[in-house]
């Protein structure tokens, strides 16, 4: 496929180089977050597919937890996988989405397939490395009424049954673009149906923290009690814009809201994998967080020790029961030893001045 320029996307583009691509052993993967037309985002890649034999690449609003209620943001991207042999076969695919709160990432479930992908003869991934790229156009003169007479409306319930829309690929041809990532991963980005277990915190409760931007209340004394013991924290930060800093700083709340807030038995498959995007995001505004990873290192092994916690008791639970039936077992063989000399001891009376006969002798009766 040819990786023709399009006129109406910007020139820049955000390069994201993913190493060691075939070690990969997460279901899904956060580029870190940039700013392009003027707001923060993510790629968000799928590298053995989402739920499809195919990879799955979208683009991810990296702000949406603290944007307020009812917020929307059109834009219009492409996103490619670069073929590192022979350029004009990278594979680039375009489209337009009106991002809100239900939809706050939007992209390809099947971009291309992973038998593709992964032919080291194709060029898509060399040396390990693949690399992705992203380009992003927000002109301020679009509207959103515009994006609905060329989509029609874009609420969830107004899309084909099918979940799809028709979107232009860089060949001219039409392919269908998916919805959404999977449920399960808008319950990772704020959206309401949150897994058993995890609290979705009010956006609308806000704190000014130290000057620095708004912050979720109850993430403020968190955040306060940290940075004093660290103060790199904030000055790692202060070249940098105020709603840079607030999402920095929100980020690191939730993962601190986190440790706080669960305990070990809380530590399922679900909350680990909660945990481990919370860290993934947090990582990518670069703050020194060397006292930190421990303790998230050490809350994301609590899944292995709850599993051998659950087998130890339950070999102990084995083991007090044995121990059990061997007490009563032993109990019985006391009673019948007990038994065994009694009826030994009435042997040897019954036996005093018996004389034992032939019982098979005839009786007689006086013959010589």
């Amino acid at each position: 496929m040819d990786n023709q320029q399009t006129s109406h996307l910007p020139k820049e583009k955000f390069v994201w180089r993913i190493e060691n691509f075939s070690k990969l052993k997460s279901k899904k993967l956060y580029s870190e977050t940039f700013i392009m037309g003027g707001y923060p985002w993510r790629i968000l890649i799928f590298p053995k597919g989402n739920n499809v034999d195919s990879l799955s690449l979208y683009l991810d609003v990296a702000d949406s937890r603290s944007l307020p209620h009812g917020w929307s943001r059109y834009a219009r991207f492409s996103l490619a996988v670069i073929n590192q042999l022979k350029g004009k076969y990278t594979v680039e695919k375009e489209t337009q989405h009106c991002f809100n709160s239900k939809e706050s990432d939007w992209g390809f479930t099947t971009f291309m397939t992973l038998s593709e992908l992964h032919d080291p003869n194709k060029g898509y991934i060399v040396g390990d490395t693949c690399i992705i790229n992203a380009g992003i156009s927000n002109p301020q003169s679009e509207k959103e009424n515009q994006v609905d007479q060329a989509f029609g409306p874009t609420s969830a319930e107004s899309r084909d049954k099918a979940g799809h829309m028709e979107v232009k690929e860089q060949e001219g041809k039409s392919s269908p673009l998916s919805a959404p990532v999977s449920s399960v991963h808008a319950q990772h980005t704020g959206n309401p149906s949150l897994p058993a277990g995890l609290t979705s915190n009010p956006m609308d409760e806000l704190s000014d923290f130290r000057g620095l931007g708004k912050i979720e209340s109850i993430f403020v004394p968190l955040l306060e009690e940290i940075c004093s013991k660290h103060p790199s924290l904030i000055e790692c930060q202060q070249k940098r814009s105020r709603q840079f800093v607030e999402w920095a700083f929100t980020a690191l709340g939730r993962v601190l809201h986190f440790l706080k807030s669960k305990r070990v038995k809380d530590m399922n498959d679900e909350t680990c994998e909660h945990l481990q995007i919370l860290w993934e995001e947090l990582e990518t505004f670069r703050f020194d967080l060397t006292w930190l990873e421990p303790h998230v290192h050490s809350a994301l092994g609590m899944k292995n020790y709850l599993e051998k916690a659950t087998q130890v008791k339950k070999l102990k639970d084995n083991v007090s029961s044995l121990e059990m039936e061997m007490k009563r077992l032993k109990a019985k063989l006391a009673s019948a030893e007990i038994d065994l000399e009694i009826a030994k001891r009435d042997l040897v009376q019954a036996e005093e001045g018996f004389q034992e006969r032939d019982l098979d002798a005839e009786l007689g009766y006086g013959r010589p």
